[in-house]
């Protein structure tokens, strides 16, 4: 697997989670299966955006400048990409 940089979502423009891995297919199932404590605390299990990187270096400043922006531009960020807010999980694996 490559560093990825992700967003979840618990329901279109509902709750947001930023992450940075190593590995998203174990992430996912990480969250998935409600291991984490806000992920598992606001059910925020569905992926609206990820983003590969060949570097993890690269992946963690690419998540601190997500994590920079407003509520806005990460919600302009998974719609660019995924207007229908579907969980891109099944894509992606």
């Amino acid at each position: 697997m490559k560093p990825a940089v992700y967003i979840l979502f618990n329901k279109p423009r509902g709750v947001l989670y930023t992450g940075v891995t190593n590995d998203l297919l174990k992430r996912m199932v990480e969250h998935k299966q409600r291991l984490h404590g806000f992920t598992a605390k606001y059910n925020v299990t569905k992926l609206g955006h990820c983003e590969y990187f060949q570097d993890i270096r690269d992946a963690i400043l690419r998540e601190k400048q997500i994590k920079a922006g407003n509520r806005k531009k990460k919600i302009e960020l998974i719609e660019s990409q995924n207007p229908e807010w579907k969980d891109l999980f099944e894509n992606e694996f």
